[in-house]
């Protein structure tokens, strides 16, 4: 018996200790380990302020600490590769956009299969797209006046994109093609770099992910000409889409998604999409991505499945239809 009562005062003790020096709370102890999402976009970027924004909400629904990796290299190909050879335990995950869906249509190979090297867990929603200039190097205000100086200087302005077919690139395409207008793309790897010779003049214009340019939008350091969803978004409500400036039913869209390497088990499948749906529908997670203008609309694991065989063949039109040769 006095065994027992001093063990019992022991642990008491121990735990009043721990909570007055601030150790973690008995549920963090409980924790399952570490979640690793790779992310195959650059710092900055708009996957990557969309995920870094989410990072506490899907820790605390995962159970877990999450680890938020950018991985880069060759435009995101790095970053995928490192998916497809690690274990399918559901300790690494990836958000991802678009790009994923049209590397196939535009690199000549690729070290792994899309989407068979992978398993789809959620399309987790869209994110706004806009078109930006160097105030200091275009005079134009709008859209009109901005394909009104491409035509008078035809193949002359240059834009930058976050790497060869990435959904940046292909967006300013097909901008360039809808508008019949011409100009010399300047690849970069990522976004960071590219927004910052964007703000430097070492580029003319390029098209971005919303939530990466916002500041630089409100700075004045970029001033953009047209968004190019089919709508206006209430995080740039002031921003009319090219739609409206005379591109007569012109929008492209991207998204984001998570997945994970392929022979993922149907349980950590459903965990993970689980903790996708807790995380972002966190009150301030929901107030980020507001601000950030995304559109969050959680598919199921199986039309993600789906809709990446979908968007496969919808992008190689696409990339057909502007004449990008493959890389």
């Amino acid at each position: 018996m006095t065994h027992r009562t001093t063990f019992s005062r022991r642990s008491l003790l121990a735990a009043c200790v721990a909570a007055a020096i601030g150790l973690a709370p008995v549920a963090a102890l409980a924790q399952s380990g570490v979640v690793k999402f790779i992310l195959p976009n650059a710092t900055g970027s708009g996957v990557d302020t969309i995920t870094r924004s989410a990072q506490p909400a899907l820790s605390k629904a995962l159970n877990a600490s999450v680890v938020v990796e950018n991985q880069p290299g060759a435009g995101g190909i790095v970053g995928l590769q490192a998916l497809a050879r690690s274990a399918p335990d559901g300790n690494t995950l990836a958000v991802v956009s678009n790009n994923v869906v049209i590397f196939p249509s535009v690199l000549k190979s690729l070290p792994f299969d899309m989407p068979g090297d992978f398993t789809p867990i959620a399309v987790v929603g869209s994110t706004p797209m806009v078109l930006v200039v160097n105030p200091a190097k275009v005079s134009a205000t709008n859209g009109r006046e901005f394909i009104a100086l491409l035509k008078s200087r035809p193949g002359a302005l240059n834009f930058a994109s976050g790497g060869n077919g990435t959904i940046l690139h292909l967006a300013a395409e097909l901008f360039l093609d809808a508008s019949g207008t011409s100009a010399r793309h300047i690849p970069y790897k990522g976004v960071g770099p590219m927004v910052t010779d964007l703000i430097g003049g070492q580029v003319d214009f390029g098209v971005v992910a919303l939530p990466s340019v916002q500041g630089h939008i409100k700075s004045g350091a970029l001033r953009p000409i047209g968004m190019m969803s089919a709508q206006r978004t209430l995080a740039a409500h002031d921003v009319p889409t090219f739609a409206e400036q005379g591109l007569a039913n012109f929008a492209v869209d991207a998204w984001f998604a998570v997945i994970g390497p392929k022979g993922l088990s149907a349980a950590s499948v459903k965990k993970a999409h689980d903790a996708v749906v807790t995380a972002f529908a966190d009150p301030a997670v929901k107030e980020a991505m507001n601000k950030q203008g995304n559109t969050i609309t959680i598919s199921t694991a199986e039309q993600a499945q789906a809709a990446f065989r979908t968007e496969l063949a919808k992008y190689a039109a696409l990339v057909k239809k502007v004449g990008l040769e493959p890389q």
